[in-house]
């Protein structure tokens, strides 16, 4: 129980250290500026593709909170003692996905730094977030509880990626320095595929339980 309590602390830590400083990078969107941040070097598709702007902003401020509520998902004090919160924060996270965050993501994908390689990287996220989010609905609706934990491991994995693509990329330009559109194509597949390779160790691993 000890060992668990320390895990899970752990991961709390983690979380919410990287968790505020995604918050910080939100709030400098507040409020709406085309000219702050990563838009100063996305005028091209700012000034040129009128939806790109709010489909971002759409993107950047539901992302926040699907990563507040998926990590709630994982709490088991909360499933056991507070299953009705667990539920709701649950249809909000998919909600939040499926109709925001996932489709706003392959949208900007589209048009990623980084040429072919990385919006390759990008859409194929964003799909693979988009089903693996569905498919776990699918599956709690159908009370296959079991296969629906499985799904959202993986939806949260990709969920995460806004955190560990940043890590990566401060990560990478400290040791080696590259150039930057080396770095948006490394990052673009390092930030996702890791996250989804450990969430498939830990289904491998983990004995899941209703």
């Amino acid at each position: 129980m000890k060992n668990i309590s320390y895990k899970w602390l752990a991961w709390l830590l983690f979380f919410s250290y990287f968790f505020i400083l995604m918050l910080q990078l939100t709030l400098r969107y507040i409020p709406f500026n085309s000219e702050v941040s990563f838009l100063q070097i996305k005028q091209t598709e700012v000034s040129g593709i009128k939806i790109y702007l709010p489909i971002f902003y759409l993107h950047v401020y539901s992302a926040i909170f699907v990563l507040l509520a998926g990590f709630t998902q994982f709490n088991k004090n909360i499933l056991a003692s507070y299953p009705k919160v667990h539920r709701w924060l649950g249809y909000l996270y998919v909600s939040l996905v499926l109709l925001l965050a996932a489709p706003s993501g392959i949208f900007i994908g589209c048009f990623a730094n980084g040429g072919l390689m990385a919006k390759t990287s990008f859409i194929i996220l964003g799909v693979l977030w988009f089903w693996f989010t569905l498919k776990a609905l699918l599956l709690i609706i159908k009370k296959k509880i079991t296969n629906h934990k499985k799904f959202m491991y993986r939806s949260f994995a990709l969920a995460t990626s806004a955190i560990t693509l940043r890590l990566w990329k401060v990560i990478l330009v400290y040791l080696f320095h590259p150039a930057p559109m080396d770095v948006y194509q490394i990052i673009a597949w390092l930030g996702w595929i890791p996250n989804l390779l450990i969430a498939e160790w830990l289904i491998k691993h983990k004995t899941f339980t209703r």
